[in-house]
């Protein structure tokens, strides 16, 4: 039975934080001011904040002593983004060899364990603090507050990380139903469970859902078939996270629940990174996060130009992440929203690195450039493009019930151009299986590029 939001909204929520220690709500009021500050003011805030936090790392972690070291700073009068900047990014490689040495055991509240699902099955594990989990909680509620969904909201999830169902307990469903959510699973998408997920929504009425945008998507096509409008009258937003929301998707989306489609950008290590507002604008959560976009060389690229993003959490004391490479490509936006909002913008997450293909003459090339005439196609129902350590390509794709037996043809005549001179074959199979985390991943290359390749301007757009 869910609770009265209003109830959820100053009694729930506010003791539930308190008792964790945590000054979340605080950070929420605080955050609605700063997000209106100008530009400049915004940077020096972020300027204080890192200065701090390097000089915590250099003394309170052995790790970032040594590194901070060798480039011979002055933490006190150089400038922290300069300092920064003579950081070598951060790997996943180096987190998983030393992450005792990047841990400060004695941060207030104690060392909170975590781990990501891992694209490729392996955990990468870490810890976070409670005043960094506070601020990445407040930035998500500030987020939701922008389409008007206030704490205590219902607000329904179709999710599919393992890490959430493992805690899908007795005591978990208990609290989430204090806090007005539900949760569903995004590893079953039958037709008899996604017929079910359409009731419960009726039942439900959210006023937010929130998803994979391929889940959702597959569900509102679902719906469509069936000639379903489900009766959302409280709905206001549906959030989508985790994949990069593509324009028939939305399109599907904002046909089939006639709300404002908001795309978010973050990560269990990375926290809270980006959030769309109501004019479409990316706000990089700017009071709690640097980010940067880098070249193949380790050096930030100007805004408008694509690279991979690097992230320092500016209030993750408990184990720092200075300069972490995401393994995400982007690029920052120039100017500022039409909102007003003082927050600097991401233009575009472009997806991970192996949702690129690699060429042997070092072209690549994005998932775009397969997934359009993938999709474009008639009667296939998914697709995956899988590249192999050799460059050779495997296609497979989930036909219709209807499709006419040329499927496999139309493929190879539509790809060709686009793969050729890599070897490449089409296989059509009943389904595909999402990874390890729930995500559906429609490219994954396991080339290993060489530093030295870079994407052609036309793979920039």
């Amino acid at each position: 039975m869910p609770m009265v939001p209003f109830l959820t909204r100053h009694l729930i929520v506010p003791l539930h934080e308190r008792l964790l220690g945590r000054r979340t709500l605080a950070f929420v009021e605080a955050m609605m001011h700063t997000q209106w500050l100008a530009p400049d003011d915004l940077a020096a805030m972020q300027r204080r904040k890192l200065r701090a936090l390097l000089q915590h790392a250099h003394a309170n972690t052995t790790f970032y002593r040594r590194r901070i070291q060798r480039t011979g700073a002055d933490l006190v009068c150089d400038d922290p983004i300069a300092v920064l900047r003579a950081l070598p990014p951060l790997t996943k490689a180096e987190i998983r060899a030393h992450r005792e040495e990047m841990t400060w055991p004695a941060v207030p509240g104690g060392l909170i364990p975590a781990e990501t699902g891992g694209s490729t099955g392996e955990p990468l594990r870490f810890f976070l603090d409670r005043r960094r989990q506070a601020f990445d909680q407040a930035a998500r509620i500030r987020s939701h507050r922008w389409f008007g969904v206030e704490v205590g909201e219902r607000e329904l999830f179709l999710w599919g990380s393992p890490i959430e169902w493992k805690r899908t307990d007795a005591l978990k469903r208990f609290r989430d139903s204090l806090f007005n959510h539900r949760l569903l699973s995004a590893f079953d998408m039958s037709p008899a469970r996604m017929d079910a997920y359409l009731d419960e929504l009726e039942r439900f009425r959210p006023a937010a859902l929130f998803g994979y945008p391929s889940s959702l998507a597959l569900l509102a096509e679902h719906a469509r078939r069936r000639g379903r409008r489900p009766d959302l009258r409280n709905l206001k937003v549906v959030f989508v996270t985790g994949e990069t929301c593509l324009p028939p998707q939305r399109a599907l989306l904002e046909e089939c629940f006639q709300v404002p489609v908001a795309d978010g950008y973050g990560s269990r290590e990375g926290g809270f990174i980006a959030h769309a507002c109501p004019r479409g604008g990316m706000h990089i959560t700017a009071e709690n996060v640097y980010v940067e976009i880098l070249n193949d060389r380790g050096e930030p690229v100007p805004a408008g130009e694509t690279g991979e993003i690097a992230l320092t959490h500016l209030d993750a004391y408990a184990m720092p992440l200075i300069r972490y490479r995401t393994g995400d490509r982007g690029r920052m936006g120039k100017g500022r929203c039409a909102c007003g909002r003082g927050l600097p913008l991401l233009e575009s997450v472009e997806g991970r690195n192996t949702d690129f293909l690699y060429f042997p003459d070092g072209t690549i090339k994005h998932a775009l450039s397969v997934i359009y005439p993938l999709r474009e196609m008639e009667g296939v129902r998914q697709f995956r493009v899988e590249q192999r350590e050799d460059y050779s390509v495997c296609v497979k794709l989930v036909p219709e019930p209807s499709q006419n037996g040329r499927t496999k043809e139309i493929a190879v005549r539509r790809l060709l151009p686009v793969l050729h001179p890599v070897s490449f074959r089409v296989e059509l199979v009943d389904g595909i299986p999402v990874t390890a985390s729930g995500k559906y991943r429609y490219v994954v290359s396991h080339v290993r590029p060489s530093a030295e390749i870079v994407a052609p301007e036309g793979d920039r757009a």
